[in-house]
């Protein structure tokens, strides 16, 4: 591996851009950049570069991390996502990690269980599983935070009805309601029951 540029960060002069073989490799402090004296031209290995980002950059990297789930929680591939996206090298997305678990601040169990309770409300199971499946989730976490889930009936129940306010009850917006529904990620069975529901109530 060759360095082939080093640039200044436009945001943040304190950080430079370190490209290797051409093309963008991680980001590194400047005074990194400088203490090991690292220049175009230079042959380097994937495992300097990452030992110079870890001991120089884990603190930043920490409180990076922190100040990015301070508006909403984050699950471990989130998290390690945004600190790639910012640069930082799989030794220190897995220093900083650690350091989250072990304080607290990132758990994807609970994280699951919260969306789990919160997108009960607008989706079905299946719906939610895919988008935590998504996110990094594992299918334990997630079948836990699923079984924590009450009243997916009434949810499909209510959500039915306001789709179906002020449209006429024929046969054909029937169906399209079926369909709105399963692809809230409710079930057949919940589908088709809430559907029941509301024609016992018209009759």
């Amino acid at each position: 591996m060759e360095i082939t540029a080093i640039t200044p960060q436009v945001k943040d002069k304190t950080r430079c851009n370190i490209e290797v073989d051409g093309r963008f490799y991680c980001g590194m402090k400047l005074e990194t950049v400088v203490s090991n004296r690292l220049k175009a031209g230079m042959s380097v290995s994937a495992e300097e570069l990452s030992k110079m980002q870890l001991e120089s950059e884990k603190t930043t990297a920490l409180d990076k991390a922190l100040t990015h789930i301070t508006s909403s929680m984050k699950t471990e591939r989130e998290v390690r996502a945004f600190l790639t996206k910012k640069g930082y090298l799989g030794d220190v997305c897995d220093h900083v990690v650690e350091k989250m678990k072990e304080y607290g601040f990132l758990d994807d169990g609970a994280y699951a269980a919260s969306y789990a309770e919160h997108a009960a409300k607008r989706k079905g199971k299946r719906l939610i599983a895919s988008e935590l499946r998504q996110k990094g989730v594992s299918d334990e976490a997630i079948e836990s935070a699923l079984d924590g889930l009450t009243g997916e009936s009434e949810s499909a129940k209510r959500l039915l009805e306001k789709y179906l306010r002020g449209k006429p009850t024929d046969r054909k917006t029937l169906q399209k309601a079926y369909s709105y529904l399963i692809g809230k990620g409710f079930d057949h069975d919940t589908a088709r029951a809430a559907l029941g529901s509301l024609a016992e109530e018209d009759e």
